[in-house]
């Protein structure tokens, strides 16, 4: 998986969201793309047709996201659409990008089911937009458009190198651990970030995408329990009005029992028929 200084992103004003990628590997056989993988792919290569067919910056200039004005900031529909978007200048950044949603996406959609995997993937690619387009309306980084799936694609990296640290991935064409590679992105993009090198808007994104990422994996058994807790309060209030109501029903009954039908008030009559028409439904 090669990084480089992606040139076309010094001579054009798109600060990519990627195209560093040499090459992805789960050992030695090529994955079957699933559903959602498959639809990435043909989405993403008809687009980027699109926009060799149309005046140059037609369609950037509607769904790319874009640092540096508020305006067009608020159009939230673009921390989406840009990550379907790449730089026609260059084939590599849309051929790198597509490799990995390739290599890594498989694995990811076949074991968390389709939706979820989507939501990953763009979610980290929005919030690495979002991420750009905040840094660049406060001027921390240069503004301009942003392009490119890889915020998307960065998150996947970081998925598999936490959940599959056995996979392999390439290094130009040296094949080298999925932790290692993360962790060279990361520290490589955290750096020209800092220093403000080329791409450092681009790259800001990439790091925004492998953050959300992390978090997501990581913080998803917190979640996961806290969702049990939940789950289990309410599941004890509920038993709880069950009880709450039964005994009502019982001291009812047992008021009719006693003293006949007509000494029942009339919330006591409510009671008693909601009861009826509960035991009706369900059958008991």
């Amino acid at each position: 998986m090669g990084f480089d200084d992606r040139h076309y992103q010094q001579q054009q004003p798109y600060q990519g969201g990627g195209g560093g990628y040499g090459g992805f590997a789960q050992g030695m056989g090529l994955p079957r793309p699933t559903p959602v993988v498959k639809y990435l792919l043909i989405i993403n290569f008809a687009v980027y047709v699109l926009q060799l067919v149309t005046p140059p910056g037609t369609i950037e200039s509607l769904f790319a996201a874009k640092g540096g004005s508020v305006f067009e900031a608020i159009q939230l529909w673009r921390i989406i659409t840009f990550q379907f978007l790449h730089d026609t200048h260059s084939l590599l950044h849309i051929i790198f990008n597509m490799l990995g949603v390739y290599f890594l996406g498989p694995t990811l959609e076949r074991n968390w089911g389709s939706q979820r995997f989507l939501t990953f993937y763009l979610t980290c690619g929005a919030v690495g937009g979002a991420i750009y387009v905040i840094a660049g309306s406060l001027g921390l980084v240069g503004g301009g458009t942003l392009v490119g799936a890889s915020g998307g694609v960065l998150g996947l990296l970081v998925a598999c190198a936490i959940l599959f640290p056995q996979f392999v991935v390439f290094l130009f064409i040296f094949p080298v651990p999925i932790r290692f590679a993360a962790v060279l992105f990361t520290i490589l993009y955290l750096l020209n970030v800092l220093r403000g090198g080329p791409n450092a808007g681009g790259d800001i994104c990439h790091l925004g995408g492998m953050a959300t990422g992390f978090l997501w994996i990581m913080g998803r058994p917190y979640f996961s329990n806290l969702q049990a807790k939940k789950e289990q309060m309410s599941f004890q209030r509920k038993q709880q009005s069950e009880e709450a109501q039964q005994y009502e029903v019982d001291r009812i009954l047992a008021k009719v029992h006693e003293k006949g039908i007509h000494s029942l008030t009339r919330k006591e009559r409510q009671v008693l028929q909601k009861a009826t028409d509960q035991q009706q439904r369900t059958g008991s």
